[in-house]
């Protein structure tokens, strides 16, 4: 994968220092991001250096300090942007009916039932494409948590992490299941392939997954991350099969989606009553960052389903 395509003044000087052999670190760090899509696409960038990084990056870049100072700026100030919007729920019941109760209770926008009852071909074939961005990465940015966690929670992600990889199987390993999808669609399955088409709402939930998988301090937001996925993926993984098998998409695309309606549904359990509710019974000062992490999952994906709507509508 090469560097995107800049999408304003920051990303621009930034990927050009990160490609050259004499960068110039002084215009990077004293450069502004023209707006949110400019900030979001070189924060995404920046992490990926700590992911598979860039075939045009030295990969000693990973750990430049120029760079880490400017991936700590993004970062503040897109975690000061989702703090802003969230506000911690009086837990008054147990840890897991609370968790369940607050994720029911916000009923985002759908693009799953969207695919179900009213999606083209095209608008599916769209959707799939700047999903990509997450599914071909799907559990990485968990993983990042595995050695900061106490014995109980470790081995309960671990337990749900072995799945998510595949049990050992490196063909039932889901991303490598979204892959065959996308290319029995006729899409490309390349990694990043389609980076410079996602909207900027794509990038956030993206970067949001690394913010939290990387801190050591945002464990609980992490963990409350994954829980709040896992506890609203089942369902709109049966919605988005059915809705693929109504347009007659290919059974490799299908496949991905049945595999996580059954998994899932036993994944969100243990996600919110053991990997979290250990989590709590060890920590439990990081019951508030806990809900922060699943209210940031909810948040942006009411989001990015809502731009997506929007667009197709107009």
């Amino acid at each position: 994968m090469l560097t995107p395509k800049p999408r304003g003044a920051l990303s621009g000087v930034l990927f050009e220092a990160m490609r050259t052999q004499a960068p110039s670190w002084d215009d990077v760090l004293g450069t502004k991001p023209d707006h949110d899509d400019d900030a979001q696409i070189a924060l995404w960038s920046l992490y990926e250096l700590h992911y598979r990084g860039f075939d045009d990056v030295d990969d000693r870049l990973e750990w430049q300090p120029e760079l880490l100072r400017l991936r700590r700026d993004l970062e503040q100030s897109l975690e000061a942007r989702l703090r802003e919007r969230f506000e911690a729920p009086e837990v008054t019941s147990p840890f897991a009916d609370a968790f369940f109760d607050y994720v029911a209770s916000h009923d985002g926008r759908s693009l799953a039932s969207f695919v179900h009852r009213d999606a083209d071909a095209d608008q599916v074939r769209e959707l799939l494409s700047v999903r990509t961005i997450y599914h071909l990465k799907e559990s990485d940015p968990s993983a990042w948590l595995v050695p900061r966690l106490a014995v109980e929670p470790q081995a309960a992600l671990m337990e749900l992490q072995y799945d998510e990889y595949g049990a050992g199987d490196p063909n039932r390993l889901h991303a490598h299941l979204f892959a065959r999808g996308l290319e029995a669609c006729g899409l490309r399955s390349g990694y990043g392939a389609y980076i410079d088409d996602v909207p900027c709402e794509v990038l956030e939930q993206n970067n949001a997954m690394s913010l939290f998988g990387l801190h050591r301090r945002l464990r609980g937001a992490a963990l409350g991350h994954l829980a709040a996925f896992e506890a609203t993926s089942s369902l709109p993984s049966r919605r988005m099969s059915q809705g693929l098998d109504r347009l007659g998409f290919p059974r490799e695309m299908i496949d991905y989606y049945d595999e996580h309606v059954e998994a899932d549904a036993v994944h969100e359990q243990l996600a919110v009553r053991v990997v979290c509710g250990t989590l709590l019974d060890a920590e439990p000062s990081l019951v508030d960052d806990v809900f922060f992490g699943a209210f940031t999952c909810l948040d942006l994906e009411d989001r990015f389903a809502g731009a997506m709507l929007e667009a197709w509508a107009a």
